[in-house]
């Protein structure tokens, strides 16, 4: 299954439950602190139309990023979730429905080896799309927990647990901290596959579900909560600072502040 295909089937299943919701449900606080399920699905269509912005006007994308880097505004894209999450819900879903649907399009249109303009380093457009399922598949994770919906393992996680490895040393640097030796990386995923990555002998070992790692990387489970075991210090260290996606630093939720 390519990239594009799994970002598809990862939105469809978000949008699939959104779509049920009646108008009260959508101002409904999500454990995303100070984030309703509307600012959820905002946040995904702002990022996926400034994605699209980045793959078909790139000169105007630049303008953007270069805008954002001199005023050093670090809450620009909260702001434009929020914006969004005012509009009415039947709207805020066919805007992400279009925003989505052209992002797909023009990923699959693109170059393969061409380079997309990002606000950090530019990307191949099968990285995009991998980047926006691992941020969709974390978006869903917050509204499915809003309702206390059991979130089902998808071929999703093979993107995020890609994510999640890349990022390694990226959470260190955050945090100003020097990121372990090599760590292997043993996941159990759907369909009883096997996501491995890492020298075989490395003396730290992550291993458990994938579903669990996925969790832990992007920050929605504590290491704690999930099948997944960290084995050597430096296992240890990265799954309690592990950060899959962009921006300042955050931290993950403490041991059982946080479960479906």
């Amino acid at each position: 299954m390519d990239a594009v295909q799994i970002l598809n089937e990862s939105s469809d299943l978000l949008d699939s439950t959104v779509a049920r919701l009646e108008g009260a449900d959508w101002l409904r606080s999500t454990p995303a602190e100070g984030w309703t399920v509307a600012d959820q699905i905002g946040h995904l269509t702002w990022t996926d139309e400034i994605s699209l912005q980045a793959l078909t006007d790139p000169v105007a994308f630049q303008r953007l990023a270069e805008e954002v880097a001199s005023a050093a505004d670090a809450g620009f894209v909260d702001r434009g979730a929020h914006e969004l999450a005012a509009l009415p819900a039947a709207d805020l879903l066919a805007r992400w429905r279009r925003a989505r649907r052209e992002l797909s399009e023009g990923l699959l249109a693109a170059d393969p080896g061409g380079k997309i303009p990002w606000f950090g380093p530019p990307m191949r457009p099968i990285t995009m799309a991998t980047a926006r399922t691992m941020e969709t598949w974390a978006h869903s994770l917050d509204v499915f927990d809003t309702f206390g919906i059991e979130f089902p393992e998808t071929s999703a996680l093979w993107a995020v647990a890609r994510i999640g490895v890349r990022t390694r040393d990226f959470a260190f640097r955050l945090r100003s901290l020097a990121a372990p030796g090599d760590v292997r990386v043993e996941l159990d995923m759907p369909g009883g596959e096997r996501f491995e990555d890492g020298p075989e002998d490395a003396p730290d070992r992550v291993v458990g579900s994938g579903w669990g790692f996925a969790a832990v990387v992007t920050q929605r489970r504590n290491l704690a909560d999930v099948d997944l075991a960290a084995v050597g210090d430096g296992a240890s260290t990265w799954m309690g600072v592990a950060q899959a996606f962009a921006g300042a630093p955050t931290a993950g939720p403490a041991p059982g502040e946080r479960l479906a």
